[in-house]
């Protein structure tokens, strides 16, 4: 019996197709032989089709996580090619998942005498190439690579079962949008690794990874007013502060040192990010100086409760609404928004048990807190 389309494929495939169409059309001319085919709306639909039914299957028990890239055997280095091309099909997928589920690896898919098959496995991918990735039983993240050696990826939607959210490029254009918007909708300079708002990308990315839940706040380097909103003593204070990511953070290495580097980065970020899986919060100053942890927020003397923050979320269609600190979660994110109302010249990063990870800052525009919901983009 033919199997049901998956209705979330064709509702997204027109926002993909121009996404993708209007990416490419604004690639140098120079440029293009790097960047990969753009997929057509057939070709979404049935990538997408394939992921959300193998994502609901199991092999031996295990969830499958893949990632099908859209690129030919050329496009890639080293490519592990099939003598027989594999048909793009949810079962086989599922079978297949275990030789591919970890990070950087994808399935190549690419038409074969003009129906779409599975060609093999490729890890480089080259910039702007179409990907879906399961992350969980019925969702999937539709993103495509920058094409840097950083291996960053930009989300496009999110599909969950039948909610579909379209990545919206503009969220971060507001003046008082906290830079790590910036960088994770991929519209800062993919190169600058060390970007402020790209070492607190991958800090969320690695936070949310642990999945212990966690708070981050980060400080104005060489201020003491933060301290006014934190318990005293603070049980894990560092002296002297732990320099190894404001280190790494201000290197600019060598070509062929490059890649070293970036290891060495991502280890550091791993730790410090470590660090917020222990309760209470991480103080970090805006030098990537790490203060301490499992510091207790309280509201700052003289100061008014926080009563309301706008919440938004950087999808199209994600107006902004007022809500009260409590909707978005539990005593973390009430004593983040706390913070950020009395520290306003400070950021709060704060990652549920459940995924879910906002951003605490304050609007100057708005003259209240802004509750930033990116988890959309950390998938």
């Amino acid at each position: 019996m033919e199997r049901e389309a998956y209705p979330a494929a064709r509702s997204v495939s027109p926002g993909v197709l121009a996404y993708f169409a209007r990416h490419h059309a604004a690639v140098p001319p120079e440029c293009s032989s790097a960047a990969a085919a753009p997929p057509d709306r057939l070709v979404i639909e049935s990538v997408i089709d394939a992921a959300f039914w193998a994502s609901l299957r199991r092999e031996e028990g295990y969830v499958p996580k893949i990632s099908l890239a859209f690129l030919s055997p050329e496009q890639t280095a080293h490519p592990l090619v099939f003598e027989r091309p594999l048909p793009l099909d949810a079962g086989l997928l599922t079978r297949i998942a275990p030789a591919v589920e970890r990070p950087g690896i994808h399935l190549g898919v690419w038409p074969d005498r003009g129906v779409l098959m599975v060609w093999g496995i490729a890890r480089p991918l080259p910039r702007l190439c179409f990907v879906v990735e399961v992350a969980a039983p019925g969702l999937l993240v539709i993103k495509h690579h920058t094409g840097e050696t950083s291996g960053k990826f930009v989300n496009v939607a999110v599909l969950e079962g039948d909610r579909v959210k379209m990545i919206d490029g503009e969220a971060s254009r507001i003046s008082d949008c906290p830079s790590l918007l910036t960088s994770l909708l991929g519209l800062d300079a993919p190169t600058a690794w060390a970007h402020s708002g790209n070492v607190l990308a991958q800090m969320a990315i690695s936070m949310r990874a642990h999945g212990r839940g966690g708070s981050l706040l980060v400080v104005p380097a060489g201020s003491e007013a933060w301290r006014e909103s934190i318990v005293s003593p603070m049980p894990y204070a560092t002296s002297p502060p732990l320099t190894e990511l404001a280190h790494l953070s201000r290197t600019v290495p060598l070509e062929a040192e490059r890649r070293a580097w970036q290891d060495a980065l991502g280890r550091a970020i791993e730790a410090v990010a470590g660090l917020t899986a222990v309760d209470g919060a991480v103080v970090m100053s805006s030098r990537w100086e790490v203060l301490g942890f499992g510091a207790k927020i309280v509201r700052r003397k003289g100061w008014a409760p926080v009563e309301q923050v706008t919440a938004t979320e950087p999808v199209e269609g994600g107006a902004g609404t007022l809500v009260h600190p409590d909707q978005l979660g539990g005593t973390r994110h009430f004593s983040a928004a706390q913070f950020a109302q009395d520290q306003r010249d400070s950021v709060a990063l704060v990652a549920s048990h459940d995924g879910r990870f906002t951003v605490f800052a304050w609007s100057p525009c708005e003259e209240m807190v802004h509750a930033h919901r990116i988890e959309a983009l950390l998938l």
